[in-house]
């Protein structure tokens, strides 16, 4: 397994936010149905398996000292592996390389697997920001990251 930059624009990132994108739509019971491509101000991460992109994640800075995790998907035939624990670890790698202390995220009420996830590697509940707060399926996340020494 290799976790490794890609541009926005990488049509293996393209593929996995689309899926995940119509996964959410299936899960919400169709209640979203804006559809959302990838942005040129997110900075993705790939995890590669046997050379094939099979989960992706992003990290979009909100300001000098906080980051925020979009776009966090695994295809399910590579679920139950670690790999979403590895990608987390990796964008707060990336949070923190770029001078970021905080990492935020949102995720969805019915996504009870990805609140977990962010749960067991130490995010917290915030009140709900930004886009968000209108809409009640929404419950945020935060992490403090560790200081260099």
């Amino acid at each position: 397994m290799l976790i490794e930059s890609r541009p926005a624009t990488d049509p293996e990132i393209a593929a996995l936010v689309t899926a995940q994108q119509r996964e959410l739509r299936e899960a919400d019971g169709g209640l979203d149905g804006q559809v959302t491509v990838t942005h040129d101000d997110i900075r993705y991460l790939a995890v590669v398996v046997d050379g094939r992109a099979v989960a992706c994640g992003g990290l979009q800075s909100l300001d000098a000292t906080t980051g925020e995790v979009k776009r966090m998907y695994v295809r399910p035939a590579h679920r139950g592996r670690g790999i979403a624990r590895q990608l987390v670890a990796a964008l707060e790698e990336l949070a923190f390389q770029q001078g970021h202390c905080v990492v935020c995220l949102e995720t969805g009420t019915y996504l009870p697997a990805a609140i977990a996830l962010y749960r067991s590697c130490g995010y917290e509940p915030i009140p709900v920001y930004g886009q968000y707060v209108d809409n009640p399926y929404s419950v945020c996340f935060a992490k403090r990251l560790p200081v260099a020494a």
